[in-house]
């Protein structure tokens, strides 16, 4: 059974929701703002799950649920018939039948067994203006027992109405040495995989587990490490078929050039302070040192810098092999 200690950071989320469910100032709704992966629907479980929770110590204050009651059983089992999942057949949107027929047409019903009767709307961002509407009807007016929960990846996208009747709650990245100790501590990472994932995470602890068990994003690693190690010696017919191979990875493009640039600022690192100790790609230092050694200050940021434009070429879908091709001669030129 999942609880608030389970949580990895968000100490300001947790203390938040803990301190209402402490001295019962719990609000009739919540929107919990946050990148994909970064946690939100757990926590927002974990929220559910308390306020649910059967145990007598809960109304008199506890602030985790019990993991014991039958409440908290059916939690675990997405079964608890008080915890409503708000779905929708539209893949990118929610409509306004949605929210009707699941909230606005039984939200007046009593809960079944619980104090509480809580919805939880994922993805809220892809309410239409007239879902919002509609589901503002019932913010405006909520039972006393109801708690709804909107989790969002662009808090934006929600109308400033919405916006004013919810408590805004916004997931925080978490510290690389925090992700990393729950890798190495809970999913058993080596402590050198477990540093390039939090790496990469860049404080999303769904990211980094994501990574941490695929198999692809090994290969998709080890592959950039090679091709950044010998470029400087690569023919340009070589690097086409390189750029070739780089559209077959199922791996988010982005992570193959967030792979390229941390070899780049390692570099730099390295240049600078000539510390291997602080390195991502450490166990490559041979090669980092030949190419900190061959390579000019100006030549590193070059690189780096063409990296962000090529970063923002692709997001605006400009032509992908051309785009890597200019990013990898410029990465030649200069290493």
């Amino acid at each position: 059974m999942a609880r608030f200690a389970d949580i990895i950071g968000q100490e300001q989320l947790k203390e938040h929701f803990q301190n209402a469910l402490k001295l019962n100032k719990v609000s009739h709704a919540y929107i919990i703002n946050g990148e994909r992966s970064s946690g939100k629907e757990f926590a927002a479980k974990v929220f559910a799950a308390a306020l649910q929770c059967e145990n007598p110590g809960t109304l008199l204050g506890m602030t985790e649920p019990c993991g014991e009651c039958l409440s908290c059983k059916q939690m675990a089992t997405g079964n608890q018939p008080d915890v409503i999942y708000i779905t929708h057949e539209k893949p990118g949107t929610i409509g306004v039948e949605d929210i009707r027929g699941q909230i606005n047409g039984t939200v007046a019903i009593k809960p079944y067994s619980s104090r509480r009767k809580v919805y939880i709307i994922n993805d809220g961002e892809k309410m239409t203006v007239q879902a919002q509407n509609a589901l503002l009807k019932t913010l405006e007016e909520p039972p006393e027992y109801t708690v709804i929960l909107i989790l969002t990846t662009n808090v934006e996208a929600l109308l400033s109405t919405i916006l004013s009747r919810c408590v805004v709650l916004n997931m925080k990245p978490v510290k690389d040495s925090q992700v990393k100790r729950f890798l190495m501590e809970d999913m058993q990472v080596p402590d050198y995989k477990a540093d390039i994932c939090a790496a990469f995470a860049r404080g999303n602890i769904g990211k980094a587990k994501m990574l941490a068990s695929s198999e692809d994003f090994d290969r998709v690693k080890d592959e950039a490490v090679t091709l950044l190690k010998y470029i400087n010696d690569m023919e340009i017919s070589e690097i086409v078929a390189a750029i070739k191979k780089i559209s077959e990875y199922k791996l988010d493009v982005n992570d193959y050039m967030d792979i390229l640039s941390i070899w780049y600022r390692d570099v730099l690192l390295f240049k600078a302070t000539h510390d291997a100790n602080h390195l991502i790609f450490r166990e490559e230092i041979q090669y980092i040192r030949k190419v900190a050694d061959r390579s000019t200050y100006e030549g590193i940021e070059d690189i780096i810098n063409a990296l962000d434009k090529a970063k923002g070429r692709l997001n605006a879908n400009v032509n992908f092999d051309l785009t890597m091709e200019l990013l990898l001669l410029t990465i030649k030129e200069n290493s």
